[in-house]
């Protein structure tokens, strides 16, 4: 049976979550809303359409969300040179691929981020594929994103590989389950309780524990 390892980019192979928190912060601030970072960094994970009306409500979203998803974009820009691939990120997809997994980027990011991560990771011929925010309607914590990225890997199974919450939320709604790394700041409680089925302290560890369940 041919299996797929979706792998999350933010905050699992790439240290970025505290950057978009940041990000996230300046959009709304410059939208006159001040809202603390730390409130912020928990939807992280989720994609702007979730994560402003998450926050700030339907109302507040459907008056001001274009303008603050746009900020944030802009403010993501100025930051997304100062992020570097976690230890080990580039290493995982090649321990995965020798072990007959077909991996993909399972990203809700635009293209132009996106194409930053896969050359940090000097992952564009290493990967069996990625997605973009091009290819899903919702973002995590729906399933959109899981299901697409199955689509792409043409596998009968797979593994979610995550950090968040909301990864392990997504994937389950596909009927995937999820191992997690807290590399993007969530708990290993947080995450065990959301339904991870195992949780490493870094993608290292996770590298030493590929040899049993759920990935044999």
């Amino acid at each position: 049976m041919a299996r797929a390892a979706l792998l999350d980019v933010d905050g699992t192979l790439i240290d970025s979550n505290y950057h978009h928190a940041l990000a996230w912060y300046r959009a709304f601030r410059q939208h006159g809303i001040v809202l603390p970072v730390w409130r912020l960094h928990r939807h992280v994970g989720m994609g702007g359409d979730q994560f402003v009306p998450a926050l700030v409500g339907e109302d507040v979203d459907e008056e001001k969300g274009d303008d603050i998803r746009a900020a944030r974009g802009e403010a993501y820009a100025q930051l997304i040179g100062e992020v570097e691939p976690l230890e080990g990120a580039r290493d995982l997809i090649v321990d995965l691929k020798e072990r007959g997994f077909t991996t993909l980027l399972a990203s809700s990011s635009p293209q132009d981020e996106l194409d930053r991560y896969l050359d940090l990771l000097d992952a564009r011929e290493l990967a069996d594929g990625w997605t973009t925010d091009d290819d899903v309607e919702a973002t995590k914590p729906e399933p959109d994103l899981v299901r697409a990225a199955l689509e792409k890997a043409g596998a009968d199974d797979a593994i979610m590989i995550g950090d968040t919450r909301w990864d392990v939320e997504a994937a389950r709604k596909a009927g995937v389950e999820t191992v997690t790394v807290i590399t993007g700041g969530f708990s290993a409680q947080e995450l065990e309780e959301a339904g991870a089925v195992a949780v490493y302290d870094s993608v290292e560890e996770l590298r030493l524990h590929l040899d049993r369940p759920p990935f044999v």
